[in-house]
């Protein structure tokens, strides 16, 4: 079992969007995913409601400071990996969530300059590590990234971040349709008809490697039932 929260204090960070991606790309593959939605604005459980069951995938809502612990206590055999969605603030909870997680990943906007509440998260990270002798992993991805940006001025902004020690995802995720028409029509990539959605096909490769890519850094052996149906956690993370 593995806890991964996304975290940034700043709003528009596409922070629901990337939890989405992961989750649904982790249950994919047989992985049991509980997603923590601790964020006021409820999308991951809004989107929950209108997709119906979903394989492998179950919602808790209103997630407080309070009733996280118990929920990571109370769901731990029916989860592989916990997924925590957090509010665009710098609270208590925010602190609470990041002491229990395995890895913490921050999503920022990879063509803004803006990355402030991104930094609030990192800054917390560090003080932990400098003040309480308490490290936990974590890494940054870029997200709401333009197609057309080149991969050199990608580059610059992971330079930047990598000059100032932070870990950066190699995967960045792409600005696609498919990622916002998911949460209006429910259901995941897999689901969509190709036919209504524009680059599913690239929707699909992206967030396809953005999983495999966090399997590696947060990697869980999948249940004997999972892979018997054929999947294979060695093969997938390769």
């Amino acid at each position: 079992m593995a806890t991964i929260t996304f975290a940034n204090t700043k709003g528009g960070a596409g922070k629901t969007t990337a939890v989405l991606l992961l989750s649904t790309e982790l249950a994919r593959r047989g992985y049991r995913v509980t997603i923590l939605d601790a964020d006021p604005q409820h999308w991951i459980s809004r989107w929950h409601e209108i997709s119906g069951p979903v394989p492998n995938i179950s919602v808790i809502d209103f997630v407080t400071t309070t009733s996280l612990p118990i929920h990571l206590k109370e769901e731990k055999d029916k989860a592989d990996y916990f997924i925590i969605d957090l509010p665009g603030a710098r609270d208590t909870l925010l602190a609470t969530a990041i002491g229990l997680s395995d890895h913490v990943l921050v999503p920022i906007q990879g063509c803004a300059m803006d990355a402030r509440g991104g930094a609030q998260v990192l800054e917390l990270l560090h003080c932990l590590a400098q003040r309480a002798g308490i490290r936990i992993a974590h890494s940054v991805v870029l997200t709401r990234v333009n197609p057309l940006v080149t991969t050199r001025a990608l580059q610059t902004v992971k330079d930047l971040l990598s000059e100032r020690q932070v870990s950066v995802l190699e995967t960045a995720i792409v600005e696609r349709a498919a990622f916002r028409d998911i949460f209006d029509c429910g259901g995941t990539l897999e689901t969509m008809h190709p036919s209504r959605v524009s680059n599913l096909d690239k929707a699909q490769e992206n967030a396809c490697a953005f999983a495999e890519e966090m399997m590696r850094i947060v990697p869980v052996r999948l249940t004997a039932s999972a892979s018997s149906l054929g999947y294979d956690p060695i093969r997938s993370a390769a």
